[in-house]
Protein backbone atom coordinates (compact mmCIF):
# COMPACT_ATOMS: atom_id res chain seq x y z
CA UNK A 1 0.00 0.00 0.00
CA UNK A 2 1.49 3.35 -0.99
CA UNK A 3 2.33 5.69 1.90
CA UNK A 4 -0.32 8.31 1.07
CA UNK A 5 -3.00 5.66 0.85
CA UNK A 6 -2.02 4.07 4.17
CA UNK A 7 -2.11 7.46 5.87
CA UNK A 8 -5.66 7.99 4.57
CA UNK A 9 -6.61 4.44 5.55
CA UNK A 10 -5.35 4.87 9.12
CA UNK A 11 -6.81 8.36 9.57
CA UNK A 12 -10.22 7.26 8.29
CA UNK A 13 -10.36 4.14 10.47
CA UNK A 14 -9.33 6.04 13.60
CA UNK A 15 -11.73 8.96 13.10
CA UNK A 16 -14.54 8.44 15.67
CA UNK A 17 -17.83 7.71 13.92
CA UNK A 18 -20.49 5.68 15.73
CA UNK A 19 -23.79 5.54 13.84
CA UNK A 20 -25.33 9.01 13.85
CA UNK A 21 -21.98 10.64 14.72
CA UNK A 22 -20.08 10.06 11.48
CA UNK A 23 -19.01 13.67 10.89
CA UNK A 24 -15.27 13.22 11.72
CA UNK A 25 -14.94 10.29 9.30
CA UNK A 26 -16.98 12.12 6.65
CA UNK A 27 -14.58 15.06 6.90
CA UNK A 28 -11.57 12.79 6.35
CA UNK A 29 -13.24 11.18 3.33
CA UNK A 30 -14.17 14.55 1.81
CA UNK A 31 -10.68 15.98 2.23
CA UNK A 32 -9.08 12.98 0.51
CA UNK A 33 -11.57 13.00 -2.35
CA UNK A 34 -11.59 16.74 -3.15
CA UNK A 35 -8.36 16.77 -5.21
CA UNK A 36 -9.29 13.54 -7.02
CA UNK A 37 -13.03 13.61 -7.80
CA UNK A 38 -14.85 16.05 -10.08
CA UNK A 39 -17.49 16.75 -7.45
CA UNK A 40 -17.79 15.97 -3.73
CA UNK A 41 -21.12 16.51 -1.98
CA UNK A 42 -22.62 15.70 1.41
CA UNK A 43 -26.34 15.03 1.81
CA UNK A 44 -28.61 15.88 4.72
CA UNK A 45 -28.13 12.39 6.18
CA UNK A 46 -24.37 12.94 6.29
CA UNK A 47 -23.37 10.53 3.51
CA UNK A 48 -20.61 11.76 1.20
CA UNK A 49 -20.67 11.24 -2.58
CA UNK A 50 -17.55 11.68 -4.70
CA UNK A 51 -18.23 11.78 -8.45
CA UNK A 52 -15.79 11.00 -11.25
CA UNK A 53 -17.53 11.95 -14.49
CA UNK A 54 -17.57 9.36 -17.23
CA UNK A 55 -16.23 9.91 -20.71
CA UNK A 56 -19.37 8.72 -22.50
CA UNK A 57 -22.22 10.06 -20.35
CA UNK A 58 -25.19 7.87 -19.63
CA UNK A 59 -25.45 5.42 -16.72
CA UNK A 60 -23.61 5.54 -13.40
CA UNK A 61 -22.14 2.98 -11.05
CA UNK A 62 -21.99 3.54 -7.29
CA UNK A 63 -19.48 1.93 -4.93
CA UNK A 64 -20.71 2.24 -1.35
CA UNK A 65 -18.88 1.68 1.92
CA UNK A 66 -20.39 2.78 5.22
CA UNK A 67 -18.40 5.04 7.54
CA UNK A 68 -20.30 4.40 10.75
CA UNK A 69 -18.88 2.08 13.37
CA UNK A 70 -20.31 0.36 16.41
CA UNK A 71 -19.92 2.28 19.65
CA UNK A 72 -21.80 3.48 22.70
CA UNK A 73 -23.72 6.50 23.95
CA UNK A 74 -23.70 8.11 27.39
CA UNK A 75 -27.24 7.81 28.80
CA UNK A 76 -26.88 8.80 32.48
CA UNK A 77 -24.28 10.32 34.82
CA UNK A 78 -24.28 9.50 38.52
CA UNK A 79 -23.50 12.03 41.24
CA UNK A 80 -20.11 10.35 41.62
CA UNK A 81 -19.36 10.86 37.91
CA UNK A 82 -19.81 7.32 36.59
CA UNK A 83 -21.46 7.19 33.16
CA UNK A 84 -24.10 4.66 32.21
CA UNK A 85 -24.12 3.83 28.52
CA UNK A 86 -26.13 2.12 25.80
CA UNK A 87 -24.82 0.28 22.73
CA UNK A 88 -24.82 1.73 19.22
CA UNK A 89 -24.86 -1.33 17.00
CA UNK A 90 -24.12 -4.89 18.02
CA UNK A 91 -21.55 -5.79 20.72
CA UNK A 92 -20.46 -8.90 22.56
CA UNK A 93 -20.93 -8.03 26.27
CA UNK A 94 -18.45 -10.74 27.31
CA UNK A 95 -15.47 -8.74 26.02
CA UNK A 96 -16.40 -5.37 27.49
CA UNK A 97 -15.35 -5.36 31.18
CA UNK A 98 -12.04 -3.57 31.62
CA UNK A 99 -11.97 -2.21 28.07
CA UNK A 100 -10.51 1.26 27.53
CA UNK A 101 -12.82 3.67 25.74
CA UNK A 102 -12.88 7.26 24.51
CA UNK A 103 -15.80 9.58 25.30
CA UNK A 104 -16.11 12.24 22.60
CA UNK A 105 -17.32 15.49 24.13
CA UNK A 106 -17.83 18.95 22.64
CA UNK A 107 -14.53 20.02 24.23
CA UNK A 108 -12.45 17.00 23.30
CA UNK A 109 -11.80 13.35 24.06
CA UNK A 110 -11.84 11.84 27.57
CA UNK A 111 -10.23 8.47 28.21
CA UNK A 112 -12.38 6.09 30.24
CA UNK A 113 -12.52 2.49 31.40
CA UNK A 114 -15.53 0.16 31.26
CA UNK A 115 -15.96 -0.89 34.89
CA UNK A 116 -17.85 -3.60 36.72
CA UNK A 117 -17.47 -5.49 39.97
CA UNK A 118 -14.25 -7.56 39.89
CA UNK A 119 -14.66 -11.32 39.93
CA UNK A 120 -13.53 -11.50 43.57
CA UNK A 121 -16.63 -9.56 44.68
CA UNK A 122 -19.19 -11.52 42.64
CA UNK A 123 -21.44 -14.24 43.97
CA UNK A 124 -20.85 -17.73 42.54
CA UNK A 125 -23.86 -17.59 40.23
CA UNK A 126 -22.88 -14.13 38.99
CA UNK A 127 -19.46 -15.41 37.96
CA UNK A 128 -21.06 -17.89 35.59
CA UNK A 129 -23.29 -15.36 33.86
CA UNK A 130 -22.46 -12.90 31.10
CA UNK A 131 -22.50 -9.41 32.59
CA UNK A 132 -25.46 -7.27 31.54
CA UNK A 133 -24.48 -4.09 29.74
CA UNK A 134 -26.59 -1.96 32.06
CA UNK A 135 -24.53 -3.31 34.98
CA UNK A 136 -21.36 -1.77 33.55
CA UNK A 137 -20.32 1.86 33.62
CA UNK A 138 -17.65 4.22 32.30
CA UNK A 139 -15.09 5.39 34.85
CA UNK A 140 -13.47 8.65 33.70
CA UNK A 141 -11.24 9.01 36.75
CA UNK A 142 -12.76 12.41 37.56
CA UNK A 143 -14.94 13.96 40.24
CA UNK A 144 -18.68 13.89 39.57
CA UNK A 145 -19.06 17.65 39.20
CA UNK A 146 -16.22 17.77 36.67
CA UNK A 147 -17.72 14.93 34.63
CA UNK A 148 -21.10 16.67 34.53
CA UNK A 149 -19.47 19.88 33.31
CA UNK A 150 -17.72 18.13 30.43
CA UNK A 151 -19.93 15.19 29.41
CA UNK A 152 -23.44 15.49 28.00
CA UNK A 153 -26.13 12.88 27.66
CA UNK A 154 -25.86 11.50 24.14
CA UNK A 155 -22.09 11.94 23.81
CA UNK A 156 -20.69 9.09 21.68
CA UNK A 157 -18.13 6.57 22.90
CA UNK A 158 -15.67 4.43 20.94
CA UNK A 159 -13.20 1.73 21.83
CA UNK A 160 -9.87 3.36 22.72
CA UNK A 161 -7.75 1.59 20.08
CA UNK A 162 -6.52 2.35 16.57
CA UNK A 163 -4.74 0.78 13.60
CA UNK A 164 -1.65 -1.39 14.07
CA UNK A 165 0.16 -3.65 11.63
CA UNK A 166 1.46 -7.02 12.81
CA UNK A 167 2.55 -10.41 11.60
CA UNK A 168 2.94 -10.89 7.85
CA UNK A 169 0.95 -8.16 6.12
CA UNK A 170 -1.87 -8.12 8.69
CA UNK A 171 -3.56 -5.18 10.41
CA UNK A 172 -5.69 -4.94 13.56
CA UNK A 173 -8.05 -2.20 14.68
CA UNK A 174 -11.53 -1.34 15.75
CA UNK A 175 -13.93 -0.18 13.00
CA UNK A 176 -12.51 -1.90 9.92
CA UNK A 177 -16.24 -2.65 9.62
CA UNK A 178 -16.71 -0.71 7.46
CA UNK A 179 -14.57 2.37 7.10
CA UNK A 180 -12.20 0.03 5.31
CA UNK A 181 -14.96 -0.34 2.70
CA UNK A 182 -15.25 3.42 2.27
CA UNK A 183 -11.47 3.57 1.88
CA UNK A 184 -11.66 0.98 -0.91
CA UNK A 185 -14.35 2.98 -2.72
CA UNK A 186 -12.14 6.07 -2.62
CA UNK A 187 -9.07 4.15 -3.79
CA UNK A 188 -11.00 2.50 -6.63
CA UNK A 189 -12.04 5.94 -7.86
CA UNK A 190 -8.43 7.12 -7.67
CA UNK A 191 -7.23 4.09 -9.63
CA UNK A 192 -9.87 4.63 -12.32
CA UNK A 193 -8.89 8.26 -12.71
CA UNK A 194 -5.18 7.47 -12.89
CA UNK A 195 -5.90 4.84 -15.56
CA UNK A 196 -7.61 7.44 -17.77
CA UNK A 197 -11.18 7.35 -16.48
CA UNK A 198 -14.16 5.21 -17.43
CA UNK A 199 -17.11 5.47 -19.77
CA UNK A 200 -19.69 5.53 -16.97
CA UNK A 201 -19.98 8.05 -14.16
CA UNK A 202 -18.44 6.61 -10.99
CA UNK A 203 -19.76 7.53 -7.54
CA UNK A 204 -17.72 6.61 -4.46
CA UNK A 205 -20.21 6.81 -1.59
CA UNK A 206 -19.34 6.93 2.11
CA UNK A 207 -22.71 6.06 3.62
CA UNK A 208 -23.94 6.52 7.20
CA UNK A 209 -25.99 4.62 9.78
CA UNK A 210 -25.61 1.17 8.23
CA UNK A 211 -25.14 -0.51 11.60
CA UNK A 212 -28.59 0.61 12.77
CA UNK A 213 -30.63 -0.09 9.64
CA UNK A 214 -28.92 0.50 6.25
CA UNK A 215 -30.12 4.08 6.39
CA UNK A 216 -27.46 5.93 4.42
CA UNK A 217 -27.33 3.18 1.83
CA UNK A 218 -31.07 3.51 1.33
CA UNK A 219 -31.02 7.28 0.83
CA UNK A 220 -27.84 7.30 -1.28
CA UNK A 221 -29.14 4.62 -3.64
CA UNK A 222 -32.33 6.65 -4.10
CA UNK A 223 -30.71 10.07 -4.56
CA UNK A 224 -27.75 8.98 -6.71
CA UNK A 225 -29.93 6.59 -8.76
CA UNK A 226 -27.11 4.43 -10.21
CA UNK A 227 -27.77 1.65 -12.69
CA UNK A 228 -25.27 -0.56 -10.84
CA UNK A 229 -24.54 -0.38 -7.11
CA UNK A 230 -21.87 -2.37 -5.30
CA UNK A 231 -21.65 -2.47 -1.53
CA UNK A 232 -18.06 -2.84 -0.30
CA UNK A 233 -18.00 -4.56 3.06
CA UNK A 234 -16.31 -7.00 5.40
CA UNK A 235 -17.29 -10.63 5.65
CA UNK A 236 -16.46 -13.31 8.20
CA UNK A 237 -13.13 -15.01 7.60
CA UNK A 238 -13.37 -18.70 8.41
CA UNK A 239 -9.65 -19.47 8.53
CA UNK A 240 -9.24 -19.72 12.30
CA UNK A 241 -10.17 -22.18 15.04
CA UNK A 242 -13.70 -23.38 15.74
CA UNK A 243 -15.40 -21.90 12.63
CA UNK A 244 -17.58 -24.54 10.95
CA UNK A 245 -16.99 -24.25 7.19
CA UNK A 246 -20.02 -26.43 6.51
CA UNK A 247 -22.15 -23.63 7.96
CA UNK A 248 -20.17 -20.56 6.92
CA UNK A 249 -18.14 -21.58 3.87
CA UNK A 250 -14.42 -21.12 3.28
CA UNK A 251 -13.09 -17.55 3.34
CA UNK A 252 -9.41 -16.85 3.97
CA UNK A 253 -7.55 -13.71 4.96
CA UNK A 254 -5.07 -13.13 2.14
CA UNK A 255 -7.22 -15.05 -0.35
CA UNK A 256 -8.44 -11.93 -2.13
CA UNK A 257 -11.75 -10.07 -2.33
CA UNK A 258 -14.91 -12.09 -1.69
CA UNK A 259 -17.61 -11.80 -4.36
CA UNK A 260 -21.06 -12.68 -3.05
CA UNK A 261 -23.46 -14.76 -5.13
CA UNK A 262 -27.17 -15.21 -4.47
CA UNK A 263 -30.57 -13.54 -4.36
CA UNK A 264 -29.24 -10.14 -3.27
CA UNK A 265 -26.76 -10.10 -6.16
CA UNK A 266 -27.43 -9.34 -9.82
CA UNK A 267 -26.12 -12.41 -11.67
CA UNK A 268 -24.74 -10.38 -14.58
CA UNK A 269 -22.78 -8.10 -12.26
CA UNK A 270 -21.43 -11.16 -10.45
CA UNK A 271 -20.14 -12.66 -13.69
CA UNK A 272 -18.60 -9.35 -14.77
CA UNK A 273 -16.77 -9.07 -11.43
CA UNK A 274 -15.40 -12.60 -11.83
CA UNK A 275 -14.31 -11.88 -15.41
CA UNK A 276 -12.55 -8.69 -14.30
CA UNK A 277 -10.72 -10.55 -11.52
CA UNK A 278 -9.58 -13.32 -13.85
CA UNK A 279 -8.55 -10.94 -16.63
CA UNK A 280 -6.45 -8.87 -14.22
CA UNK A 281 -5.12 -11.96 -12.38
CA UNK A 282 -6.55 -10.70 -9.09
CA UNK A 283 -7.16 -13.50 -6.56
CA UNK A 284 -10.78 -13.77 -5.50
CA UNK A 285 -13.13 -15.89 -3.44
CA UNK A 286 -16.87 -16.59 -3.78
CA UNK A 287 -19.36 -16.48 -0.92
CA UNK A 288 -22.86 -17.93 -1.08
CA UNK A 289 -25.64 -15.53 -0.01
CA UNK A 290 -29.00 -17.30 -0.35
CA UNK A 291 -31.06 -14.38 0.95
CA UNK A 292 -30.56 -10.74 1.99
CA UNK A 293 -26.98 -10.00 2.99
CA UNK A 294 -27.65 -7.53 5.80
CA UNK A 295 -25.49 -4.94 4.03
CA UNK A 296 -26.09 -1.81 1.97
CA UNK A 297 -26.44 -4.18 -1.01
CA UNK A 298 -29.96 -4.92 0.31
CA UNK A 299 -30.89 -1.25 0.23
CA UNK A 300 -29.30 -0.68 -3.19
CA UNK A 301 -31.04 -3.65 -4.81
CA UNK A 302 -34.50 -2.53 -3.68
CA UNK A 303 -34.14 1.19 -4.45
CA UNK A 304 -36.69 2.75 -6.82
CA UNK A 305 -37.57 0.12 -9.43
CA UNK A 306 -34.62 -2.07 -8.50
CA UNK A 307 -30.88 -1.84 -9.13
CA UNK A 308 -28.21 -4.20 -10.41
CA UNK A 309 -26.63 -4.79 -7.00
CA UNK A 310 -23.56 -6.66 -5.87
CA UNK A 311 -21.51 -7.19 -2.74
CA UNK A 312 -17.72 -7.38 -2.63
CA UNK A 313 -16.12 -7.96 0.75
CA UNK A 314 -12.79 -8.23 2.54
CA UNK A 315 -12.31 -11.23 4.88
CA UNK A 316 -12.30 -10.12 8.51
CA UNK A 317 -11.53 -12.01 11.69
CA UNK A 318 -13.25 -11.16 15.01
CA UNK A 319 -15.94 -8.84 13.62
CA UNK A 320 -17.53 -6.27 15.97
CA UNK A 321 -14.68 -6.39 18.46
CA UNK A 322 -11.89 -3.88 19.22
CA UNK A 323 -9.44 -6.27 17.52
CA UNK A 324 -10.77 -6.83 14.01
CA UNK A 325 -8.07 -8.40 11.82
CA UNK A 326 -7.57 -8.33 8.05
CA UNK A 327 -4.87 -8.73 5.40
CA UNK A 328 -3.80 -5.46 3.79
CA UNK A 329 -3.28 -7.28 0.47
CA UNK A 330 -7.02 -8.07 0.40
CA UNK A 331 -7.82 -4.38 0.81
CA UNK A 332 -5.55 -3.43 -2.09
CA UNK A 333 -6.81 -6.21 -4.35
CA UNK A 334 -10.44 -5.29 -3.71
CA UNK A 335 -9.78 -1.71 -4.85
CA UNK A 336 -8.01 -3.05 -7.95
CA UNK A 337 -10.90 -5.40 -8.74
CA UNK A 338 -13.53 -2.68 -8.47
CA UNK A 339 -11.48 -0.29 -10.59
CA UNK A 340 -11.08 -2.99 -13.25
CA UNK A 341 -14.82 -3.71 -13.20
CA UNK A 342 -15.73 -0.02 -13.58
CA UNK A 343 -13.34 0.46 -16.49
CA UNK A 344 -14.99 -2.42 -18.36
CA UNK A 345 -18.44 -0.82 -18.29
CA UNK A 346 -19.61 0.52 -21.65
CA UNK A 347 -22.77 1.08 -23.69
CA UNK A 348 -23.07 -2.63 -24.49
CA UNK A 349 -23.58 -3.64 -20.84
CA UNK A 350 -27.00 -5.07 -20.05
CA UNK A 351 -27.60 -6.27 -16.51
CA UNK A 352 -31.09 -7.65 -17.10
CA UNK A 353 -30.94 -11.31 -16.04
Amino acid sequence: MRAESFDFFKTLIEAPSPSGYEQPAAKVFREYMHPIADEVTTDVMGSVHALLKGTAGGPSVMLAGHIDEIGFMVTYITEEGYCAFAPIGGHDPQILPGMRVDVHTKDGVLRGVLGRLPIHLLEDEERKAVVKMHKMFIDLGMQGEDVKKRVRIGDPVTYGVGVETFGEGMAVSRAFDDKMGAYICAEALRLVKEAGGAAWDLIAAATVQEEIGLRGGTTSAYSQDPMVGIAVEVTHATDYLDVDKRKFGEVKCGGGPVIARGANINPCVFECLVQAAEAEKIPYQVEGAPRGTGTDANAIQLSRGGKAAALVSVPLRYMHTPTEVLALADVENTAKLLAAFVRRLDASCDFTP
